[in-house]
């Protein structure tokens, strides 16, 4: 097996182009085409994560965190960011990161928290904009199945919980070949009317190319008619933080008792807690301060999420209760989604958890 062939099935269920703009996602060094040996999942790629990858015989380190988030000038060891690709590159490790695109990812980080949670049915926080397309394809009547099952199996037609969503229409289409052109269908130099069918489908902007081509290579013309067209609409399958409702009520406290349990909080920076129950939850993995509007517009009861400013805790305002748990704390289950997403897709196959603690803050 090569690298890529992991990668390659990681970045078809959350495709790099879903990623923020700030991040860096992705193959951050070493060969897609290396064949692997193993692979070490781990939330962040630290000097002991890759002396840890070369104790286990792994060549590939699938982090949560990129290493690299900026540029770098020099390469000389001078910060850990630095000795940590020195030494990968050194022992022939490669470093991957698949971060924000999995936090957008609807059955990624957020997931899992509300599974955790016990949230059965969350919906995305903050749906994805400006991130969904509609295509349009001319086709033949005798091939509208092989082309539509080409796109769907590429990854368009979605719709909340609904797949292989499309329209179609009947007309009659028409094309004159020249000398040059090689036709599937009519003469070369006459005018040829065809019984044809408009297909439209719904599709992620960060799956377009991969549609295209899948679509190209079914199509029986030599030059495919097809048009796409931005979509103003919320993508409600991708975007950041998730909320949903838990089965009963919870009084506060106890919530917040179960909350430190499940996450193994050294300590819970919350607001005034100024409601007895938690009913409705909002959170999202990570920092997500950003958020706190989106929480209070779905009328949640309490945030969960790290990183909050000191400032930023009076943005509660009595009518929502935000609990911060810590960065670490809230993503830590990240690496059991990797693992789990990658031992059912490949059976024989068996990545090794870090055995590292990589969280930066302790507690006393």
């Amino acid at each position: 097996m090569q690298i890529k062939e992991i990668t390659n099935y990681l970045e078809s269920l959350s495709p790099l182009g879903s990623q923020e703009s700030y991040d860096n996602s992705g193959l951050i060094c070493g060969d897609k085409n290396w064949e692997l040996t193993n692979a070490l999942i781990s939330l962040d790629c630290l000097e002991s994560t890759v002396d840890e990858a070369i104790q286990k015989g792994c060549n590939l380190i699938i982090s949560h965190h990129p290493i690299v988030f900026k540029g770098l000038k020099k390469i000389n060891g001078s910060n850990y960011i630095e000795r940590v690709l020195i030494s990968a590159i050194k022992h022939d490790i490669a470093l991957y990161a698949i971060h924000t695109n999995l936090d957008n990812y609807k059955l990624g980080v957020n997931k899992k928290i509300g599974d955790l949670l016990g949230v059965k049915h969350p919906k995305i926080l903050a749906p994805a904009s400006q991130s969904l397309e509609k295509l349009s394809v001319f086709t033949p009547v005798t091939h509208q199945d092989s082309v539509l099952n080409a796109l769907f199996d590429a990854g368009a037609g979605h719709i909340g919980n609904y797949s292989e969503c499309s329209f179609s229409s009947e007309g009659n289409g028409s094309f004159k070949a020249n000398e040059k052109a090689a036709p599937h269908v009519g003469e070369k130099n006459q005018r040829h009317y065809e019984p044809e069918v408009k297909l439209e489908v719904l599709m992620s902007t960060h799956r377009k190319n991969a549609i295209i081509q899948a679509m190209l290579s079914t199509h029986p013309y030599e030059s495919v008619a097809y048009d796409i067209v931005p979509i103003n609409n919320l993508n409600y399958d991708e975007g950041s933080g998730m909320y949903g409702e838990l089965d009963k009520p919870l009084p506060t406290l106890d919530f917040l008792k179960h909350l430190k349990s499940i996450f193994n909080c050294g300590v819970i920076r919350h607001t005034n807690i100024h409601q007895k129950n938690i009913k409705k939850v909002a959170w999202c993995g990570g920092s997500g301060s950003f958020l706190l509007p989106n929480a209070k517009g779905v009328d949640a009861d309490i945030y969960i999420t790290g990183d909050f400013k000191y400032h930023e805790f009076f943005d509660a305002e009595n009518k929502i209760i935000i609990a911060d748990i810590g960065h670490f704390e809230s993503e830590q289950f990240t690496i059991e989604l990797i693992h789990e997403i990658l031992s059912k897709k490949f059976t024989t196959f068996a990545a090794y958890l870090t055995e590292s603690k990589t969280n930066p803050v302790n507690y006393f």
